[in-house]
């Protein structure tokens, strides 16, 4: 369905310093110009901050992925956000690719803080309207925000990458029962069945997964091991290496955010069955740090038919994480 085109002058596109391709890919779907950010330091360090264009009575898009260095990313926006309000934007929509605050979503210690929580208070009272952002890593993130807010979801992308591929004999398998359920709607799309492992994070950097829940994967050739980020590669390696001992002889690794830290592409690699890693571009990888046999999908499109149906004020239940389609 052809739907009707954004006015121009009614709306202003930004990006702060974070993913500026994304942010160009997204207003180049929808038609628009991508407007100057002026970004740079005092001598103190602080940060200043111009927005290139006019906002007043406008609805104004800030994107912005906050991967590291999270906190200067962090900030640059909340400053945007500010910029924005204080210029009279009619609407002012953070759109934030990969919300990495969403692992902070609990109080499993004395005296630390739910960060979610927080940032989600920061995007408010800085002047954020409306939040749009892409698979969230705990779903009741989504209930920090006392503003609209959508949590997108990667799998149409994904479903156009591997439904060109031949999937026999194949399971798709997610790293914990946590995410199974993401995994099943994932697997259901690809008419695959699916398994998730028994996973215990023993540290930020540690996992110990004891076996499968649900049905098992021997009799199968080859994983699909699907989750929502892969930050240091833990989780990944570790079933990985259950999988293996279970009779799988190849496997793809396919998360939403591609964080990659601490080695986790070297870590991957080391295990010589995962033939395949497929991540999306809410996360921006330097080419000369990307692996030969990494496939980053980009999620312009989500976005900008998300932004689009919601300038209409049409339902985006297609690309609603929690959808079933």
């Amino acid at each position: 369905m052809s739907l009707q085109p954004i006015d121009p002058s009614d709306v202003r596109f930004f990006s702060g310093s974070s993913h500026p391709q994304l942010a160009r890919d997204i207003a180049a779907h929808l038609g628009l110009p991508l407007e100057a950010t002026h970004i740079s330091r005092f001598s103190n360090d602080n940060l200043y901050i111009q927005l290139g264009a006019s906002v007043r009575g406008r609805r104004v898009y800030i994107v912005q992925s906050l991967f590291p260095p999270v906190n200067d990313h962090l900030v640059e926006l909340l400053m945007m956000l500010d910029i924005a309000r204080s210029a009279a934007a009619k609407e002012i929509h953070a759109v934030i690719p990969y919300f990495s605050f969403a692992r902070s979503d609990k109080k499993d210690a004395p005296r630390i803080s739910i960060t979610a929580r927080l940032v989600a208070d920061l995007l408010t009272t800085a002047g954020a309207t409306q939040v749009m952002t892409m698979m969230l890593h705990s779903p009741q993130v989504h209930g920090f925000f006392s503003i609209p807010a959508d949590p997108l979801t990667a799998r149409p992308v994904f479903e156009r990458h591997f439904l060109q591929r031949d999937l026999g004999n194949t399971i798709v398998v997610a790293p914990d029962v946590g995410h199974a359920k993401s995994a099943g709607r994932f697997a259901e799309s690809l008419g695959l069945p699916v398994a998730a492992g028994n996973k215990e994070r023993v540290s930020d950097t540690e996992v110990k997964i004891s076996g499968l829940v649900g049905r098992q994967v021997k009799g199968f050739r080859r994983a699909l091991i699907y989750d929502d980020e892969i930050a240091t590669g833990s989780s990944v390696v570790e079933m990985s290496h259950l999988l293996v001992e279970n009779g799988i002889e190849e496997i793809w690794a396919v998360c939403t955010h591609g964080v990659f830290v601490g080695g986790a592409l070297q870590k991957l690699a080391a295990v010589p069955q995962i033939t395949e890693i497929v991540t999306t571009d809410t996360v921006y990888i330097p080419p000369e740090k990307r692996a030969p046999n990494l496939h980053i999908l980009s999620v312009a499109p989500v976005f900008g038919d998300a932004i689009q149906r919601n300038y209409l004020r049409m339902s985006i239940e297609g690309l609603f994480v929690y959808g079933d389609s």
